[in-house]
């Protein structure tokens, strides 16, 4: 089942998407600037091989729920998102206030 719901943020407006899978759940939030997303997320091939697209995003491990996903820490985010000023280590709440 593929559910999605809007999705505010201190006032801020973006899109929940939830894919249920098997065994597992894929998880983003997403704006028209970028996206936070659970660990499938593959950010070394966005910095790598599709740099030139300059990808905003960045991805949270251990998350079940896109409350899970608003609240843990990002490991990882793309060279792009680091001009928005994320940083490894911030909330996805934190780093999708700065794309609002």
């Amino acid at each position: 089942m593929i559910t999605v719901n809007p999705l505010e943020v201190e006032g801020m407006h973006f899109t929940a998407i939830k894919v249920e899978l098997p065994k597992t759940n894929l998880l983003m939030i997403t704006n028209e600037v970028g996206y936070i997303m659970c660990a499938a997320l593959d950010v070394d091939v966005l910095n790598e091989k599709l740099k030139h697209r300059k990808v905003i995003a960045g991805r949270a491990s251990g998350v079940r729920t896109i409350d899970e996903l608003l609240h843990a820490p990002l490991e990882k985010v793309t060279e792009a998102s680091k001009a928005y000023g994320w940083e490894e280590g911030m909330s996805g709440k934190e780093a999708l206030l700065k794309i609002a």
